[in-house]
């Protein structure tokens, strides 16, 4: 057998190394499985339906909607810490930790509650401006906070600090979920158009309406704010990705089917889809800005279509139910099950 100088070998060594360093990241290998699975989970109970719910990752806390009221658990023990009552209908929550003030939207009773994110304790109710206040999102560059009102196509803007109205915008369309860069700039997906529309937060106006071409029924909205890049997701089992500064749709990874939340975790560069009606979460691998790679979907529950990161632990909060095999005529999905409420914790 011929043997190789120890030039040759280092020099070998040195080509292929450069040729590691100098690789397109589109052409790495792609990533392997993401560990998620589901961890336990969390009994609530009670009655009432649930929309959405948000992570306080410093305060360790989470809070979930539940029909009239918002449970508080504690995120590490999953243990129920507290209790926001008179909250008819509560769509979303948003979180202002700088100010030390929560927000909840009210969609049967068109308000917006205002409450001490230590006491939970209200402080205020403010009204919406509107029909059926849905998503909700506190900017913490101009320190307002949106809440999206589904059936009469506008937003109210509430100073934060005060709880008093500071104006309301038309969105011209069904809004549903809203996220933001925290610089004065807030997105929203308008359902029933196919649009992602861009939101002034000190004037108060649209200044972008971009089309979605090829998604139905946007709802679920997250964000890169690091790249500037928005995750929307469609009833037609897709993502949209789409450059926040000038509407572009750089890719359009596979989801499951009746997606109703987003999320992305900058530490792991994964985003979420939580997938309602095929009870799983899709995990997509940001390979770059514009290069995504569905790495799997994860098993969940049926009817676990919102969620919400713990950015701390990197856990996956989904709450869910036990339901009914019959649809009545005219409904959606079948009744819920009495006390079957909870919440599905999702992590590594």
């Amino acid at each position: 057998m011929r043997r190789l100088s120890t030039t040759v070998i280092a020099t070998a060594i040195l080509s292929f190394a450069t040729s590691l360093l100098l690789m397109d990241p589109a052409q790495a290998a792609p990533p392997g499985p993401s560990g998620y699975h589901v961890v336990k989970t969390i009994p609530i109970g009670g009655a009432g339906k649930w929309d959405y719910c948000v992570v306080d990752s410093a305060a360790r806390r989470v809070y979930v909607s539940h029909g009239t009221h918002v449970v508080v658990l504690d995120a590490d023990s999953g243990a129920v810490v507290g209790d926001i009552p008179n909250t008819a209908g509560v769509h979303g929550i948003a979180l202002a930790p700088d100010l030390g003030r929560g927000f909840t939207s009210n969609g049967r009773a068109n308000t917006v509650t205002v409450f001490d994110l230590k006491t939970l304790k209200p402080i205020s109710t403010v009204k919406s401006g509107g029909l059926n206040p849905d998503a909700i999102y506190y900017d913490a560059g101009s320190k307002r906070v949106f809440a999206f009102n589904g059936r009469s196509g506008n937003a109210i803007a509430i100073n934060a600090a005060d709880g008093k109205a500071a104006g309301t915008i038309p969105v011209g369309g069904k809004p549903e979920f809203a996220v933001g860069d925290d610089q004065g700039h807030v997105y929203v997906n308008i359902e029933d158009k196919s649009q992602l529309i861009e939101i002034d937060a000190q004037k108060l106006s649209v200044l972008h309406r971009w089309p979605l071409a090829g998604c139905k029924e946007p709802s679920g909205l997250a964000i890169d704010q690091k790249n500037r890049r928005l995750f929307s997701v469609c009833g037609n089992k897709k993502m949209m990705v789409v450059n926040a500064d000038t509407g572009k749709v750089v890719a359009t990874p596979a989801i499951g089917e009746d997606p109703d939340a987003a999320g992305f975790d900058p530490d792991t560069q994964l985003v979420f889809s939580s997938n309602g009606e095929s009870g799983d979460l899709t995990v997509i691998h940001q390979d770059s800005a514009d290069k995504y790679t569905v790495v799997e979907n994860v098993p969940t529950k049926k009817y676990a279509r919102t969620m919400a990161i713990d950015f701390k632990t990197h856990n996956i909060f989904l709450p869910i139910a036990d339901f009914e095999s019959a649809i009545p005529k005219g409904e959606d999905e079948p009744p819920m099950k009495p006390n079957t409420f909870g919440v599905l914790l999702v992590g590594k």
